[in-house]
């Protein structure tokens, strides 16, 4: 009978959905990641992206937009064909409150086993005088608001 409750106990911990862990991470882990070939999410706006310019090598995709709003599940998808739920991702934006939020869809709607996220955001990455490339030539020229 003792070993009853152990298996129950087992059985219950197997049924639990698996959820990401979701870590902060300071400039240098991120550069460190990022050099390892783990994707960057860069969730900013197109015109945060031309103001400050992006991280080399970043993904572009926009969670929420410059009224606010988001669509988790338009942007899962564009975060699927990044990389899958077994895949490591780092989220980035201004200053690391965002991300919060789009860690904690990675992880609890679509299953992310491990989701990094940028504290500080790029604001953090900036003030360290870190590189940055100029955003790529399509959404240089997309207007405010657009989705190009």
């Amino acid at each position: 009978m003792v070993q009853r409750p152990l298996f129950w106990f087992l059985s219950l911990l197997l049924a639990l959905p698996v959820r990401a862990e979701v870590v902060d991470i300071d400039n240098a882990e991120l550069a460190r990641l990022a050099g390892a070939g783990v994707p960057v999410i860069d969730i900013r706006t197109a015109g945060e992206w031309k103001e400050t310019g992006i991280l080399p090598g970043s993904r572009l995709l926009t969670f929420f937009d410059e009224h606010g709003r988001a669509d988790p599940p338009a942007w899962l998808q564009q975060v699927q064909a990044v990389a899958g739920p077994d895949q490591p991702v780092i989220v980035i934006c201004r200053s690391g409150n965002r991300t919060r939020v789009a860690s904690q869809v990675l992880s609890q709607q679509a299953g992310y086993q491990k989701v990094y996220n940028v504290k500080g955001g790029i604001r953090a990455w900036v003030g360290e005088g870190r590189m940055l490339s100029p955003v790529p030539g399509a959404l240089a020229t997309c207007p405010s608001g657009a989705s190009c």
